[in-house]
């Protein structure tokens, strides 16, 4: 009887090992061989799964795309706008290992979306689903006698202020104790001034 192989499954391990050498190594240290290896699999047993580096690159850049979504659905959304915001920032900036090795991989892909139109169109698919559902919730909670497209340039001010603030934190990691007061600072500016 032949054995039954769960295809998702297996592609969310090797995306799972890319990830991790990219968090490790960067990108420019991926290759098929080198993730079959991470994954403990042959450079073929990869190929069944991934006809190319790139589609490799880019199911593994959804699925970072997916971790920071689970990091959002855990955070608590009570409480005033301000503090939610702050949380949810929180959440995605790299303020322990885990975290930091979730942004080292998303600025990684980002950067390589220079130049691959593939990755770019997966990126800009990430971002759309983070602006919405940040928008989302501006409107129902933190501002809900506010157009839409209020809440969506809100919602870019803060991924813009979110992403400006984890890249400095991945080269000044103990630059936490002077970053974070300013987080604060600018969400409650956005906050007030819309």
């Amino acid at each position: 009887m032949p054995k039954v192989v769960d295809r998702a499954a297996q592609r969310r391990a090797i995306g799972a090992a890319l990830l991790d050498l990219v968090s490790r190594n960067g990108l420019d240290d991926v290759s098929v061989r080198t993730v079959a290896a991470a994954a403990g699999r042959s450079a073929g047993a990869v190929q069944k799964y991934f006809r190319t580096k790139d589609e490799m690159v880019r199911f593994a850049a959804e699925l970072a795309g997916e971790q920071v979504e689970r990091r959002w659905a855990e955070v608590d959304v009570t409480g005033p706008p301000h503090e939610v915001l702050r949380r949810l920032v929180l959440t995605t900036l790299p303020l322990d290992d885990a975290r930091r090795a979730e942004a080292t991989v998303r600025f990684a892909f980002v950067t390589r979306a220079v130049h691959h139109p593939g990755l770019a169109a997966t990126q800009r698919e990430i971002d759309v689903d983070v602006r919405t559902a940040l928008a989302d919730w501006l409107l129902a909670a933190a501002l809900p006698t506010h157009e839409r497209a209020d809440c969506e340039q809100l919602a870019d001010a803060v991924i813009a202020l979110s992403d400006g603030l984890a890249m400095r934190l991945l080269y000044t990691p103990d630059a936490q104790d002077e970053l974070i007061p300013g987080l604060d600072r600018a969400l409650r500016a956005l906050l007030t001034h819309h």
